[in-house]
């Protein structure tokens, strides 16, 4: 975990935020305790959460700011322990405003042991004009793992007027199975530059949900197909037990319908559990 420096008083409306949040979740015969809640700067997760009973841990991360400014570099990183089940999400969007002249950062690194599940679903994320952010994800699987992970990506704000005219997101994920890179992506997207099809096609939201685990049947997808048939901007493809699904559409709301209608679909499947929408993105 890199250092981390928090600035308070004065020097807290002058400097950039450097923090960091590590966890760590355990199996204790059937129940998933959150047994490391390390932070430093403004991100936390109060308590564990149990809506499903023990065996899934829940935890909300907060960002105390509500926002995040230019130069502004935050670090989370989370392992879950063999036999272990964790379920990561957020209270509300994640907002990236204007970068004045400074790069803000995001690194992610998740770590899901042997016989371990894993789901990170944070809420939308939106950029505002004139922000400039880079965003790394590494996930990292032991053999029989299981994950599912998603984001919702939000250029601007239509719904305020507002666009993403000038500044950058880049982007790059990779995961890792059993030692061997089964997933890698990178891309950026430039303000004043999203209406090429080789990037949002003149859309300002796109939404991607990735599971890794046992291939769901023939039969799941088609019924997930069918689900989602009338929304032009979606689509889903599964390959050597990693399933992609991808929204392209211009309302955030859309897309999270999206996202949550394949989670439920997924997950009972994938992790042998109903999809129980965490209370948060009910709020």
């Amino acid at each position: 975990m890199p250092d981390c420096i928090a600035p308070t008083g004065l020097a807290a409306s002058q400097s950039a935020w450097q923090a960091s949040l590590a966890l760590g979740f355990a199996d204790d015969a059937g129940t998933t305790r959150l047994i490391d809640n390390t932070h430093c700067g403004p991100l936390r997760v109060q308590k564990a959460l149990y809506p499903e009973g023990g065996a899934v841990c829940h935890a909300i991360i907060v960002h105390p700011p509500g926002g995040v400014v230019g130069g502004d570099q935050l670090s989370i990183t989370a392992t879950v322990g063999g036999n272990a089940h964790a379920l990561l999400t957020t209270p509300g969007a994640a907002k990236w405003y204007k970068a004045n002249g400074k790069r803000s950062r995001q690194h992610l690194r998740l770590d899901v042991e042997q016989g371990a599940s894993l789901e990170w679903l944070p809420q939308e994320t939106i950029f505002f004009d004139q922000a400039d952010v880079a965003l790394d994800q590494t996930i990292t699987l032991a053999a029989d793992a299981r994950y599912i992970g998603c984001d919702i990506l939000c250029m601007g704000r239509r719904a305020s007027g507002e666009t993403y005219t000038t500044g950058r997101v880049a982007q790059r994920t990779q995961i890792h199975r059993d030692g061997t890179l089964i997933w890698w992506e990178q891309g950026a997207l430039l303000g004043g530059r999203l209406d090429s099809p080789l990037t949002l096609n003149g859309h300002t939201v796109c939404a991607t949900l990735i599971a890794v685990g046992p291939p769901l049947p023939a039969s799941v997808l088609t019924e997930l197909r069918a689900d989602l048939a009338d929304d032009p901007g979606f689509g889903v493809t599964q390959t050597r037990g990693l399933l992609v699904a991808r929204h392209l559409g211009d309302d955030s709301e859309a897309a999270r319908r999206v996202i949550l209608a394949v989670w439920r679909r997924v997950r009972p499947h994938l992790l042998g559990r109903e999809a129980v929408t965490p209370r948060i993105w009910q709020t």
